[in-house]
């Protein structure tokens, strides 16, 4: 198959390329490098990499009605600085119009879409959140541009499928407390942590959920999530025992703040029941590949798509 993947220096979208070749595809990818890296693209021959932003239309609508993809895999989004409304809009709204609409033009047969847990709002009413609870987006610019983009590609009437993402974690990550908690404890730095839990999930496994939604399963929304969530206090420790450290680095403990979610936890089952069992990485295992990945490549971002962070 032909995939046109966007984001393809950034988390998601670079596991998803190296995914992608591995199986033989061709694919074709485009990033801005606003928090993507360039040593994270692949060299491979089945693999074209055009510099550019998804809100540039006539770019946009040349490479599509160039390469002819069968599928559109849409990771890029903007998110590394939470009062930049403006690159919100235009990478998060206006990129996924100008995707929608080449998509319809050149009879794209299927999009895949990447969602923000923050649709429900900071503060959801249920735990675990299910696909039926009412959304609340006003939490950040993020969260209402990755909705109203939501919003567009289900108006599309395209056949997709979107996944509302859990904690995403692992090697090539730049944002939440992951790469925070390194660079922090790297630099002789203490480190914070609140009571809230998240569900945090391997970047991998997402991966292989998302080659899945390629080959056609699926349909409509769905929860990326293992259904479970532990205190950030044990995202900490994990990090702390990669890295080897020979005291334990005592955190500040705080308390949670006005915009922190106590909770973040997705009800998966929709998903099992359309995808299948999903064997999900342990923790341990997925800060490891975290930490040696920082260890070879170096630590950036620490983005975040509300204000709290490590200060």
């Amino acid at each position: 198959m032909k995939i046109f993947v966007t984001g393809a220096a950034g988390q998601v979208g670079s596991h998803v390329v190296d995914q992608l070749v591995t199986q033989g595809d061709e694919v074709l990818g485009i990033d801005n490098f606003a928090t993507g890296r360039p040593e994270h693209l692949s060299g491979q021959s089945t693999f074209r990499f055009v510099e550019g932003s998804v809100a540039d239309m006539p770019l946009i609508s040349s490479l599509v009605a160039d390469f002819r993809p069968d599928v559109i895999v849409h990771t890029a989004a903007a998110y590394k600085d939470p009062e930049d409304w403006t690159s919100d809009v235009n990478t998060n709204i206006r990129g996924m119009v100008n995707l929608v609409d080449v998509a319809r033009k050149y009879s794209v047969r299927r999009f895949i879409y990447f969602q923000t847990a923050l649709i429900y709002g900071v503060k959801p009413d249920e735990n675990p959140v299910t696909l039926s609870h009412p959304r609340r987006v006003n939490n950040s610019s993020y969260s209402i541009s990755k909705a109203a983009a939501e919003d567009y590609l289900v108006l599309s009437e395209l056949d997709h499928v979107t996944f509302r993402l859990a904690n995403v974690i692992g090697s090539r990550n730049v944002s939440g407390p992951l790469p925070i908690f390194y660079q922090r404890l790297s630099e002789g730095k203490r480190c914070f942590v609140t009571p809230a839990r998240r569900d945090f999930v391997f970047v991998g496994d997402l991966v292989k959920a998302v080659m899945r939604a390629v080959s056609g399963v699926g349909s409509g929304t769905y929860h990326f999530s293992s259904g479970v969530d532990v205190p950030i206090l044990d995202l900490y420790n994990a990090v702390v025992k990669a890295m080897g450290l020979s005291e334990y680095p005592e955190p500040e403990i705080r308390e949670l703040g006005i915009d922190d979610a106590p909770s973040i936890l997705l009800d998966p089952s929709r998903t099992f029941a359309d995808f299948g069992p999903i064997e999900f990485t342990p923790l341990d295992t997925t800060v490891w590949n975290a930490v040696a990945y920082y260890r070879e490549q170096g630590v950036t971002g620490g983005f975040t798509h509300l204000q709290s962070n490590q200060k």
